[in-house]
């Protein structure tokens, strides 16, 4: 199956990846770094590919970006250092592909961002998107704190985030405008909403620093977005 038309407008390189149920998955870090686009990957390549995939996003999570090194990757992947260059030029090439898929997929949260009825089924819709967005931010985590890092990563890299970071706001006015409410004032509180809630799951990323009861956590997002929606004056 190949990647739908957006998809491929975006990342001309992305590869399909068939999940354990069966389904089919568009992962842009499948395409791997420059060395491995230039060539089509077997079965075995895609899996040492997905190898050092996992063993990169633990590095950056363990460690800060500039202490990282193909190293550490290829400890953790346990192969070597051959086989990384076989597939990523660096761990910069490393770290991007990583990002290719963190806003891939928050590109597709805000596609999926629910129409905020006032009533307890809008209520649980908002529940669900936030809980979405909390695991999203778990499984990105250290790829998205360092996307706000623009010495660190590049300006490039910096913008394509924010660029992401706006259709997030985005999808969140324009459910608050399609409900009725009145623009500028959507705008503002969806966005206000968002740093809320990116900032909160940011906090919750620390774990070596704070733990909270991701539940709760999520509830009290909802409550306050959920109160947010209700309380922007209408049109």
């Amino acid at each position: 199956m190949e990647p739908d038309a957006h998809v491929r407008h975006r990342y001309p390189w992305c590869m399909s990846v068939e999940k354990t149920d069966g389904t089919v998955q568009h992962r842009p870090s499948m395409s791997g770094g420059a060395p491995a686009r230039e060539r089509a990957l077997r079965k075995q390549g895609r899996d040492t590919m997905r190898r050092l995939l996992d063993a990169g996003r633990t590095a950056f999570s363990e460690m800060s970006y500039h202490q990282v090194r193909v190293a550490d990757v290829v400890k953790i992947a346990k192969t070597s250092h051959g086989t990384f260059y076989l597939y990523f030029s660096n761990k910069e090439d490393l770290f991007k592909a990583l990002a290719r898929d963190a806003m891939h997929d928050v590109e597709e949260l805000a596609e999926r961002f629910p129409m905020v009825l006032p009533s307890p089924a809008g209520h649980a819709a908002l529940r669900s998107w936030i809980q979405e967005y909390g695991d999203l931010y778990a499984t990105h985590s250290a790829v998205i704190r360092l996307l706000t890092q623009p010495d660190t990563v590049g300006e490039d890299l910096w913008t394509d985030g924010i660029d992401i970071l706006g259709k997030l706001s985005k999808a969140m006015t324009t459910a608050m405008a399609d409900a009725g409410r009145d623009a500028h004032s959507a705008e503002l509180t969806a966005l206000s909403c968002l740093m809320m809630i990116e900032r909160m799951n940011f906090v919750q990323s620390l774990r070596h620093l704070i733990t909270l009861e991701r539940d709760e956590v999520t509830d009290k997002l909802t409550d306050i977005t959920f109160a947010a929606f209700l309380s922007t004056p209408m049109r």
